[in-house]
Order: C-alpha cells, then sequence, then structure tokens
C-alpha cells in the first residue's frame, strides 16, 4: 500500500471528526498500518466548521498534517469552497449531492452521492449519516477492509445502535462500489 493522505471536512455536528477517527483505529488495530488522525474545529462546536487529517501508510509516518490530500471528502459547502483546490492531482473528492453544488475541479476525480438522502430514505436518522459517507469512500477506494470498520463502530457507539450503523456502512458500500477508484 502506498501512502494514503485523507482530509474529512464539514461542520460540527456531522460526525466528519468520529468519521476520520474510525477508519484511523481500523487500519491500526484490524489492518496492521501505521496511521494518524488530527483534527480542527471552528469557533462553534455545532455548525461551526470541522477538518480532519488521516494519513495512512504501511511505513513510518512523519509529519501527521496532511497539505496535499489524495483524497477529501467535503461535506458542507463551505469545506467544499474551502479545501477543493488542496486536493492532489489526480486525487478523489467526495461530495454528498444535498450538501455541496459541485464546480469543475481539474485534476480531480469529482464523485457526489446522495448519502444524506439515501440515509434518511432507508434508515430515517441523520446520526449515521458519517458511517454512510466512511462506507461510501471504502465502497470507492478499497482502503481497508469494510469488516475492520464495524468492529471499531463496535467499540464506540451504544450496543442499541450498532445495527443502524452496520446498515448505514452497507448502504454507503453500495453507493461507493457503484464508483470504483484506486
Amino acid at each position: 500500500m502506498k501512502r494514503t493522505r485523507l482530509v474529512f471536512s464539514g461542520s460540527g455536528g456531522q460526525g466528519v471528526i468520529t468519521a476520520a477517527i474510525i477508519l484511523a483505529e481500523a487500519a491500526v488495530i484490524h489492518e496492521g498500518m501505521n496511521a494518524t488522525q488530527s483534527q480542527t474545529y471552528g469557533a462553534a462546536a455545532r455548525g461551526g466548521s470541522t477538518r480532519s487529517d488521516v494519513i495512512l501508510s504501511d511505513s513510518e509516518i512523519h509529519f501527521p498534517e496532511v497539505t496535499q490530500p489524495n483524497i477529501l471528502v467535503c461535506l458542507t459547502q463551505e469545506a467544499y469552497t474551502s479545501f477543493s483546490p488542496i486536493v492532489r492531482p489526480g486525487g478523489l473528492l467526495l461530495t454528498d449531492s444535498r450538501f455541496v453544488t459541485t464546480f469543475k475541479k481539474v485534476d480531480a476525480k469529482q464523485i457526489e452521492l446522495p448519502v444524506y438522502e439515501t440515509v434518511m430514505a432507508q434508515i430515517g436518522k441523520p446520526i449515521v449519516f458519517n458511517i454512510s459517507v466512511l462506507g461510501a469512500l471504502i465502497g470507492i477506494t478499497e482502503l481497508i477492509n469494510p469488516a475492520s470498520i464495524m468492529e471499531v463502530v463496535k467499540t464506540r457507539v451504544p450496543k442499541d445502535f450498532v445495527e443502524m450503523n452496520s446498515r448505514a456502512l452497507e448502504l454507503g458500500l453500495a453507493m461507493g462500489s457503484q464508483h470504483k477508484f484506486k
């Protein structure tokens, strides 16, 4: 595996940082990779901007900040406007079609998916939106095994919500697997 640099961005309350933490933990604990995860918050806890950087690698990671991600996930228009210029040429830019209106980005594959609308139609609870986005990302990239994600989810959510999160992950995987990117 080569080094993969990811930036998850959105607003407080969307679970952006939780999704990034779950990805990094799954990579380290269940896939034997090296990973770093760091985060920044806007001024407001809910509704303020959030960003989480994740680096996955088979080799040592010397600097945890991502300046030019291979993969950028934007879940708000503000995040898209702020961060879309930093995606690496040939990279992947994943957005949710409900919250982000994209414009043409040179040198990056843009994938817009109706994740939020699908979660609301199939599950009816927005609390698992982040897990479905993470599932879409894994479905698109196959960075790690989806079972590794679920193992970490089981340690991070109350027992009563594990099944709902599993359904959300499966929804995302199904959407993402239609748009393979390596």
